[in-house]
């Protein structure tokens, strides 16, 4: 028989007792860890410290932040985790200046609402006071605040010439369109003549022609006037052709922009 060390069975006993107990008491460790961080998270729920403290507004330049919060539905001292930031984002879309709106959570207790309104399309003046005119042609009066963008004075127009006059300039180049001080609405000739409009330029040239011929060849504007005398100035007739009216020499000029249109075409086809 080989002397190897026999442990008898009363010497391993306390040995399982105790590693029984430590596990017990680390699974003791365990559940009451638990419980006291579900208790934590409760407690925290029904305090102040899970109350809005704060709503972030970023993006607006026309609606005020007031306005936009209240169509949010959002209120400082309701609980942060309790929102929908979706249901309130697509409330706040409802108002159609605004094109796109999200709600996040920054900690601890501050809601940001970001959104992205209408570009705007000129102003209207009424009084001392200017409105802002949007792409569709809208013009909002109402839950604004002081702000003026780059954008032209437009003069002479009712709410259906706006929309239309709207969908007419949705496709002019930024850069032509910042060039763009005033539009102003000619008074037409006859009752069903298309809407005629003249825009000052901020280089000094006038702009005439109905409006459903005029924006589509506008972006060739820089073309047009480096064909004219540098101290000229009058005005520049867009429609079927394209001529010019000096203010000082009292005599009209062709100005050919056929080349231009041309060469578009075939980048285009290209």
């Amino acid at each position: 028989m080989s002397d190897k060390n026999i442990v008898s069975i009363e010497d391993r006993i306390p040995k399982l007792k105790q590693a029984r107990k430590k596990k017990a008491n680390r699974r003791l460790i365990f559940y009451l860890s638990i419980f006291f961080f579900l208790i934590a998270i409760i407690v925290y729920l029904q305090s102040p410290l899970s109350e809005i403290r704060s709503i972030e507004v970023n993006g607006n330049v026309f609606l005020t932040d007031e306005y936009i919060i209240d169509e949010s539905g959002l209120t400082e001292g309701s609980n942060i985790w309790s929102m929908n930031a979706s249901s309130a984002a697509a409330q706040i879309e409802d108002e159609p200046v605004i094109e796109q709106a999200s709600i996040t959570r920054s900690f601890p207790r501050t809601v940001v609402i970001e959104v992205e309104e209408q570009p705007v399309l000129g102003y209207i003046q009424d009084g001392r006071e200017y409105y802002p005119v949007l792409a569709d042609g809208q013009v909002i009066q109402q839950n604004t605040q002081d702000s003026l963008s780059n954008a032209p004075l437009m003069t002479g127009f009712n709410e259906e010439q706006l929309k239309e006059l709207a969908g007419e300039m949705q496709d002019v180049r930024p850069s032509i369109f910042n060039m763009i001080s005033e539009v102003e609405r000619n008074e037409p000739d006859t009752d069903e003549e298309a809407m005629s409009v003249t825009l000052y330029m901020s280089d000094g040239f006038l702009v005439q022609g109905k409006a459903d011929q005029m924006f589509d060849k506008l972006d060739y504007y820089p073309s047009i006037v480096s064909q004219l005398e540098e101290e000229d100035n009058g005005i520049i007739h867009i429609g079927v052709g394209v001529y010019f009216e000096s203010f000082q020499k009292d005599e009209i000029e062709e100005v050919d922009i056929e080349d231009d249109m041309e060469t578009d075409e075939e980048t285009g086809n290209e």
